[in-house]
């Protein structure tokens, strides 16, 4: 057991919907499956609290989240990187 859980992390990638708050964004996962009735792709989604450090994710921005220890009652997420941009703050 020489393997640390702490490269074991699941990490999402999503869109930021909300910056309203301070060093904390909301972020949009799609997912997409199969109904397994109607055989019909369905999409869905989730929204995670992720914490952001520098305050530089905007509304629009393409997001990497990767699980971290809890930082506050919602916050269990934070972001690794900004994929792609949709403005400067």
């Amino acid at each position: 057991m020489t393997e640390s859980k702490r490269g074991l992390r699941r990490t999402l990638v999503g869109t930021v919907v909300s910056d309203k708050m301070d060093k904390t964004v909301v972020v949009r996962v799609e997912r997409m499956f199969q109904d397994p009735a109607y055989k019909k792709y369905v999409r869905r989604a989730s929204k995670f609290m992720a914490h952001d450090e520098q305050n530089g994710c905007v509304v629009g921005d393409r997001v990497r989240i990767v699980e971290h220890r809890p930082l506050s009652k919602q916050k269990r997420w934070k972001v690794q990187a900004k994929l792609t941009g949709a403005g400067t703050k």
